[in-house]
């Protein structure tokens, strides 16, 4: 693995739980960018296979620590998968056949925005299967991932935990604010009253689907910041790669002489330039 310097991330009152100021989040952001960049070019040269599997509540920042991974990377190789509600026809297939035509070839990192674990989740407490078919998931789940583990696939799975007050406040932010008012679905709605199921459905889905082959990793998310740094160096840990970047001399090459054709006097429709 490529080696990077270890360095405690310190918050704004040293060995505090203060949340991490934007100048220490962005400098250790950029270094960690730095060490996905490698992870990325040793994937595609060595024909890597990796999955990521991101699950936790609503508002727990699933969605922004994805994007703090994908933001300076490829997103041909990269790819995140956020799949809608099922339609009728796909309810009628076999459990996991829509996961499965997304699932990485060699060469790509495909990062789940909640997955498969719907059944054992949301599907579960909002009464969207029946409670026999969530305890055959629980039963098949570890089967299918070994499944996905023997060919090959590198599977990491991470759920990131928030706490009620936390949660709440950052679904009171989506409300308030006209940027996220998106991020905030009826089912957030409807889900919100419902802590305790959740709780519950977390806790025995760890239980049946926590392997040796496909364990669990919890990221708790109370800084978003925080946990973006920490989830993203542990990432970095699971999959054990090179620096391919030091065997590629990169240089500029001569460029030809300017001037010896003129641009056609084209009558373009200029952007107004309002800023």
């Amino acid at each position: 693995m490529a080696k990077r310097k270890k360095k405690a991330a310190k918050s704004v009152v040293e060995g505090s739980q203060e949340r991490l100021s934007r100048k220490v989040y962005e400098k250790e952001l950029k270094e960690l960018h730095v060490e996905l960049v490698k992870l990325q070019q040793w994937v595609v040269a060595k024909g890597l296979k990796v999955c990521i599997v991101f699950e936790g509540r609503d508002g727990a920042g699933k969605g922004g620590t994805i994007k703090a991974i994908t933001e300076r990377v490829s997103p041909r190789i990269f790819r995140v998968v956020a799949l809608p509600a099922p339609t009728e026809r796909e309810k009628s297939q076999m459990y996991a056949q829509r996961y499965l035509v997304h699932m990485p070839a060699a060469g790509e990192v495909v990062i789940f925005d909640r997955s498969w674990y719907n059944r054992a989740g949301v599907e579960r407490v909002m009464g969207f299967c029946t409670e026999e078919q969530a305890q055959k998931f629980l039963k098949v789940v570890p089967l299918f991932e070994k499944m996905m583990v023997e060919s090959g696939i590198i599977l990491v799975k991470y759920w990131l935990e928030v706490s009620p007050e936390e949660q709440r406040r950052r679904l009171e932010d989506r409300i308030n604010d006209g940027r996220k008012i998106w991020k905030l679905s009826p089912m957030d709605l409807k889900s919100f009253s419902r802590w305790d199921e959740y709780t519950r459905a977390r806790d025995e889905m760890f239980a049946a689907s926590d392997s040796s082959w496909a364990p669990w990793y919890m990221a708790r998310s109370e800084d978003k910041r925080r946990v973006r740094l920490n989830l993203i160096s542990h990432l970095l840990q699971q999959i054990p790669y090179g620096d391919l970047t030091r065997d590629a001399a990169i240089k500029l090459p001569k460029r030809g002489t300017l001037g010896r054709y003129k641009a056609a006097p084209y009558p373009f429709k200029i952007v107004e330039e309002r800023f």
